[in-house]
This record gives structure tokens, sequence and C-alpha cells, in this order.
């Protein structure tokens, strides 16, 4: 009883190290914490690119997270840049394969480039992430659907 006892308290102190920051060594390096994007996607919904991209170009210096380069990838695609739009929709991808939201801006963009493959891959990833169906896939899809035929 004594040694279970024992492993026991040992195990609750390892958890504590591994769930306390404080804990580890004084050199580690804290993780920034995720910032605060509502007044970010506002503009986008409101479609005030322009305004959101002086935020998104400083939080992709000082944090740059998958949600910022999403987002950044989008505010240069709709005002005019695509080609670093999809350059910041692959650092999103890369950061997190699994981000929806690059993955539907990325998939949108490769539809508007009559990259309609490329796009329904992306569809694809979307499906397999959401058992239950996103607004992401939803509106890929859509996308898709409403593709102009090329020939």
């Amino acid at each position: 009883m004594r040694t279970v006892v024992l492993y026991l308290a040992l195990m609750c102190a390892a958890a504590a190290v591994v769930h306390n920051p404080a804990a580890h060594a004084a050199d580690s390096t804290p993780v920034n914490a995720a910032p605060d994007l509502s007044a970010v996607r506002a503009q986008i919904k409101a479609k005030q690119y322009a305004a959101a991209l002086v935020q998104l170009k400083a939080l992709a210096v000082s944090n740059p997270t998958a949600d910022v380069f999403s987002l950044l990838g989008h505010a240069l695609w709709k005002t005019g840049d695509p080609a670093q739009g999809m350059v910041y929709y692959n650092k999103a991808l890369a950061l997190n394969p699994s981000h929806k939201g690059a993955l539907e801006y990325q998939g949108e963009l490769f539809v508007e480039l009559g990259q309609i493959d490329k796009a329904k891959e992306n569809l694809s990833r979307l499906n397999k992430l959401c058992w239950f169906g996103c607004e992401e896939a939803s509106d890929l899809k859509e996308a898709i659907e409403h593709a102009p035929k090329r020939s």
C-alpha cells in the first residue's frame, strides 16, 4: 500500500510540472497567447480589407499564428494580391494543416484561379475534418458549384 501511495504522489508531482509553465526551466520561452482577432474579423466581414491589413501585418510579426496568417492571406487576396494571399494561406496550413478557415479561403482562391481540382482537394480535407458538416465546407462547396465553367 505504501508503494502505491508513493507512486501516486510521484505521478501527481510529475503532472504538476507538466501542466504548470512556471515549474519549467527559467530559460524556457513563453508561448504567445492567441491574439484577439474579433475586431479584424469584423473588418473583414464588413469588407474593410485595407483596414484589416494594417493590423494583420503587425500581428504577423508579433504573433504569427495560423489564424493571423489565414486572415492576412484573405485580406491580401481581397485587396488585389492573390499571389501573396496564397503565400499566407500556405503559411497558415504549414502551422496547422487542419485550419478550416485557411482551407476554405485557399479553396475559394483556387476556384477564382480556375484550379477547381485543387479547390476540391481542400473541400475533401474539410469534409474529413467536419464529420457533421461545417460552415467552411459548405461555403467552399457552394463556391465550387457556382464556379464559371472554363473550356
